[in-house]
């Protein structure tokens, strides 16, 4: 026989059933909805490939690096240096005897030339040219990077050579040069002398062994009046296949 247990007494005034407001969840209980959410990010577009990302960054990391010094620019920082060690005394003393004699327009000529990539500098060099001590003295030029050993002729900014459209191109690639094929070619055996074609010609075909060949004949033929032909031009220092005209190919 099962016993039931007595019921409470209910105290006086009290109602026996309980009103009951809206129900509650879980997480308001706890106070979960008062606590600030996180911030939605704004909308971003899907990341790249980890390859793509990596070449983004090396490609950022190659643009702010210095370029990497070539094998022509280490050839006139060298020789450059050389050279303008060789010829300061002599630089000096040309420099000393000018400003004895007090000429118009002081020791120094300065002219407005353009330089690599259309950047125009002032070029300096001596008033003079005996023994070559003008082209001597734009070695710190060269040293510098304005100039190059071996190039085009340096040219003003309104010279129509080089605004002219077949020969903007390369002259923007090429730094104007000390010296040239333009300079030295009455002093070879090639068969076109045209001062244009030369220069557009050592554009197509330049490099070390040309520079280098260049550089040999600019020395070579005022070292022979020098010593009043005592030395003996042989072969001319330029090679047969460096005679060919602008815009040859082999395969004509």
């Amino acid at each position: 026989m099962q016993t039931q247990r007595p019921r409470r007494r209910q105290a006086p005034g009290r109602s026996r059933r309980r009103v009951r407001g809206p129900r509650q969840t879980r997480g308001q209980r706890q106070g979960w909805s008062q606590r600030p959410g996180p911030a939605r990010r704004p909308w971003q577009p899907p990341r790249p490939p980890r390859a793509a990302r990596t070449r983004t960054a090396l490609a950022r990391l190659r643009a702010l690096a210095p370029p990497r010094p070539t094998t022509k620019r280490t050839l006139d920082l060298l020789l450059g240096s050389a050279l303008l060690l060789l010829v300061a005394p002599a630089l000096a003393a040309a420099a000393l005897a000018l400003a004895v004699r007090r000429r118009p327009g002081g020791v120094l000529d300065r002219s407005l030339r353009t330089g690599p990539a259309g950047r125009p500098f002032v070029l300096r060099s001596l008033r003079t040219r005996r023994l070559r001590l003008d082209a001597l003295s734009r070695l710190p030029h060269v040293v510098r990077g304005e100039l190059s050993l071996v190039g085009p002729e340096p040219l003003a900014p309104d010279d129509e050579r080089g605004t002219a459209a077949g020969a903007r191109d390369w002259r923007r690639e090429l730094k104007p040069g000390l010296t040239g094929l333009a300079q030295v070619r009455r002093r070879s055996t090639m068969p076109w002398d045209e001062a244009d074609l030369l220069d557009q010609h050592y554009a197509e075909h330049r490099g070390t062994a040309l520079d280098l060949a260049v550089l040999a004949e600019a020395v070579h033929s005022p070292l022979r009046r020098a010593l009043g032909g005592l030395v003996r031009r042989g072969q001319a220092c330029l090679s047969d296949t460096d005679h060919r005209l602008p815009n040859y190919s082999v395969a004509e």
